[in-house]
């Protein structure tokens, strides 16, 4: 566990998430009267991101029209502050600062998600972090990377580095492979077809057979 922590640095983070927070619900309720369509699509890659999917909020972002540093901008706001929230709700809670059950249970979930990659990510320190947090797995990703930083007692500014780094450099990553799907999905389309075609007259035979019942 972590103990025995100063709360005033996460209480600023905390507040700090709080601020971006209410100023992203400012811009939605902004667009949501001039840009119905764009605050939709906003909205859902906050939730897409809230539930752990940076390549689906990305994705629905590029669907919809938004310029590629847009995009990225947006995506990595939404990260930081997913994390800086969370992070600091973290540390608050095992630190007995904040006692909420519900809150606690789910701080304890996330340090055994955590503690399962520590070791790891010691053997390499910031950089394995770093690699740690840009990797597109089901169990990587900035707010178990923050959390792996503050279990290796790394100081914030080296956390919080590695982990905003790579999820910036992920965010890039995906932004420019969906601004490709999108730019050259008529020819995907194609070059797909094609290959099914070619794989579908390499196994005519067979296909025929199962069909006839011959081998």
């Amino acid at each position: 566990m972590i103990r025995n922590r100063s709360s005033s640095q996460e209480l600023t983070i905390l507040w700090g998430s709080v601020g971006m927070g209410l100023a992203l619900l400012a811009l939605c309720g902004y667009l949501f009267v001039v840009a119905p369509a764009s605050a939709r699509a906003l909205g859902l890659a906050f939730a897409a991101h809230t539930f752990g999917g940076r390549a689906a909020g990305i994705g629905l972002c590029i669907m919809n029209g938004f310029d590629m540093w847009v995009t990225i901008a947006y995506n990595f706001y939404l990260e930081v502050l997913i994390v800086a929230f969370t992070y600091s709700v973290f540390i608050l809670s095992i630190n007995n600062y904040i006692k909420f059950r519900w809150v606690r249970l789910q701080a304890i979930r996330l340090e055994r998600k955590a503690r399962a990659h520590k070791e790891t990510i010691a053997k390499y320190g910031w950089i394995g972090l770093f690699l740690f947090v840009m990797a597109p797995l089901p169990v990587t990703g900035p707010v178990v990377g923050s959390i792996i930083g503050a279990l290796l007692k790394f100081r914030l500014w080296k956390n919080f580095s590695a982990t905003f780094l790579g999820t910036l450099a992920a965010i890039v990553v995906w932004t420019i492979f969906f601004d490709f799907l999108e730019q050259h999905m008529h020819a995907i389309q194609y070059i797909l077809g094609a290959i099914v075609a070619i794989i579908l007259l390499c196994y005519a035979r067979t296909i025929k057979g199962w069909f006839t019942g011959r081998s």
